[in-house]
């Protein structure tokens, strides 16, 4: 492995592991309703949705009741998913559809739909000749702001229920739900994705630009929305993409600086949650236990990732006399396996994003994992 990867895991970590604690106890404050900075800004906005939800807010909920309730409202949102993604070409905004060339058929809408509703990254379509920016807009950012906020409900609520023991009162899920969009999701993916369009992301309602290349050819260039849907696809542990290429594309992904930015978010909450468990049931150390549980397990895959991608393939060297040493036509950090990945991230950026999607479920990779070696491939 080369110094500058080590560097780069070993600082990820490190960052990691400073902000478990800070971050840790905003959702114990958010979800036992203390208070916080946000609260004159989103009490208001909460009340109204209680009421138009028709949420008696006060009501605590069974194990049975909450589970009910989260199952009717992925099942609604896949539905409405569902239906929007049918429907796509006949709703208003798609200014992109000209470029549509995948259609989007019973099975391929239904396969989507049942993949973002529940967070599964599956993701069986190039977004950016199937999909309008309505679809992508309002069915699938909305839906991993929905499914994220939701798993993280049922999250904080399996808390709450250890803590708890013999309880039958868990909380209450639209509670739980609403508050988990606008204090946690929406203000972090507001603040995440103004940063991707600082460096370079998208975000417009453009028709896809049409060039001549310097041979003469003629090309579409996929623009759009692209940094509304791309801090969310990451906060959420969503995979599916705004562009087919995903993470390895620079509109989704410009620079070292929002491949590491767009790693944490989908890392830092989660490890996060160690430190909200230990506040929830007033045992600080089981909490920080389980942290570095989940930290040995991730540095094991940096390492044998990193270091079997960095020595690349022998069975390949010895074979064809191929070398995978840096050259004009093989760039890379001191040699290595650059097969499938892209040089602004290098052997580095790139093990870290595979590993940190395999760990977080979140499948929005920036290389192809097809095409790492078979010992930095079974790491992930």
């Amino acid at each position: 492995m080369s110094l500058a990867s080590a560097v780069q895991y070993a600082v990820f970590l490190g960052v990691v592991i400073l902000l478990v604690k800070p971050v840790g106890g905003y959702p114990y404050r958010v979800f036992s309703h203390q208070k916080t900075l946000l609260d004159p800004l989103l009490e208001p906005i909460e009340r109204l949705l209680y009421r138009a939800a028709g949420v008696d807010a006060t009501h605590e909920m069974s194990g049975v009741e909450y589970t009910l309730a989260f199952l009717l409202f992925s099942l609604t949102g896949m539905l409405l998913l569902f239906a929007v993604l049918r429907l796509q070409t006949l709703l208003p905004g798609a200014v992109n559809s000209v470029n549509l060339t995948t259609p989007l058929t019973p099975d391929l809408a239904f396969n989507t739909s049942a993949s973002f509703s529940t967070t599964t990254t599956w993701q069986a379509y190039a977004g950016e000749t199937t999909m309008t920016y309505l679809s992508q807009i309002l069915g699938l950012t909305a839906q991993n702001f929905l499914a994220g906020a939701g798993g993280l409900a049922v999250g904080v609520t399996f808390l709450r229920g250890f803590a708890g023991r013999q309880t039958q009162h868990l909380g209450n899920f639209w509670v739980d739900l609403i508050r988990a969009i606008l204090w946690v999701l929406l203000p972090l993916s507001l603040i995440g994705s103004l940063f991707l369009v600082w460096q370079g992301a998208p975000m417009n309602f453009l028709p896809y630009a049409q060039v001549t290349s310097l041979d003469g050819a003629q090309q579409t260039i996929a623009q759009g929305p692209v940094a509304t849907l791309v801090f969310i696809e990451e906060l959420g542990t969503n995979g599916g993409g705004f562009l087919n290429a995903n993470a390895a594309h620079p509109y989704q992904n410009p620079t070292p600086l929002t491949n590491v930015v767009e790693m944490l978010a989908i890392a830092v909450l989660p490890a996060a949650l160690t430190n909200t468990f230990g506040r929830m049931i007033q045992r600080p150390r089981e909490g920080w236990v389980l942290l570095w549980v989940m930290t040995a397990l991730f540095a094991a895959g940096l390492v044998v990732s990193g270091v079997a991608e960095q020595a690349g393939n022998p069975q390949l060297i010895s074979a064809t006399h191929v070398t995978q040493a840096p050259s004009e036509t093989q760039p890379g950090e001191i040699g290595g396996n650059m097969e499938g990945k892209e040089v602004r991230f290098g052997i580095g950026g790139s093990v870290l994003a595979a590993v940190t999607t395999s760990n977080g479920a979140t499948g929005a990779t920036n290389s192809a994992h097809d095409s790492y070696t078979p010992v930095g491939d079974w790491s992930l």
